[in-house]
């Protein structure tokens, strides 16, 4: 099925006063199992480093939460966030003037094409890439646009059943995907073409993570994809599932996994 329509959906709803787009940020960052892993990878590189003047690239920004969550860890750090949708651009820059937050700038981008050389101290790219067929192109502008030492970030499927596929003969679940997984030591070589050096590749999304992306995202979207009359039944589904899906979501960022069907890729230039 096609997620876009509903994302869009989604967006027009939350995006009506800046007080619903904030709790829609804060909604996501406790549904989203990527969330609490790409979190707890950010946190751990802004440790000690919220006092200094750094640039960040948010590479495929989608809503822009994860921008909206660095930018409140620090107004001394500049953050681009770029997306090939110029509705979700225009929304975003709105929002984030009416907030306050001058550090940040949205613009639209292809990655494909985009490369801004040695300007950025971190990248982050959270589930994009499963969307985009020239990956080892964006790797490559990632990679020149780095500083030396610079980060790159990355949340995507893997292919343990990324995108819900889990034998030869079924398609992904999102249709926009271009490709249904990563293979841990693909991606990791894809990147090394690409020019980084040092590379930490872990799972995300073990047992606990899959039966809570289950509840809190494949069955809603399922519902949604077969009316938008669904919207009404919501927030009566997730008042049921919230609770059990945030514990899931512990456990699951908290544990190490020998597989799984997401993967959490660190790569240093």
């Amino acid at each position: 099925m096609y997620y876009d329509p509903i994302k869009k959906t989604l967006g027009q709803v939350f995006n009506r006063t800046p007080w619903l787009r904030r709790l829609f940020y804060h909604l996501l960052d406790l549904l989203l199992l990527r969330t609490w892993h790409v979190h707890r990878e950010l946190r751990r590189w802004a440790k000690g480093r919220t006092q200094e003047p750094l640039h960040i690239l948010d590479a495929g920004s989608g809503y822009g939460q994860y921008t909206y969550w660095l930018s409140g860890l620090s107004s001394k750090w500049n953050i681009l966030a770029v997306d090939v949708k110029d509705d979700q651009v225009a929304d975003s820059n709105q929002f984030f003037r009416q907030i306050g937050r001058k550090n940040v700038q949205f613009a639209v981008q292809d990655l494909v094409l985009y490369q801004e050389p040695n300007s950025f101290d971190l990248a982050l790219s959270v589930d994009v890439m499963e969307h985009i067929l020239e990956d080892v192109e964006v790797f490559r502008n990632i990679h020149a646009s780095l500083k030396d030492g610079g980060m790159l970030l990355i949340s995507t499927p893997s292919d343990q059943g990324g995108s819900d596929v889990h034998d030869d003969g079924e398609t992904s679940f999102i249709e926009e995907h271009v490709r249904d997984g990563y293979n841990i030591r693909e991606i990791q070589q894809k990147l090394r073409t690409a020019g980084f050096e040092r590379i930490e590749a872990r799972y995300s999304y073990g047992e606990p993570g899959q039966i809570s992306w289950r509840l809190s995202m494949k069955y809603p979207i399922l519902m949604l994809g077969k009316s938008r009359a669904f919207f009404i039944v919501l927030p009566f589904y997730y008042a049921v599932v919230f609770p059990f899906c945030l514990l899931l979501n512990w456990f699951d960022a908290r544990t190490a996994h020998d597989s799984g069907t997401g993967l959490i890729v660190k790569a240093w230039k």
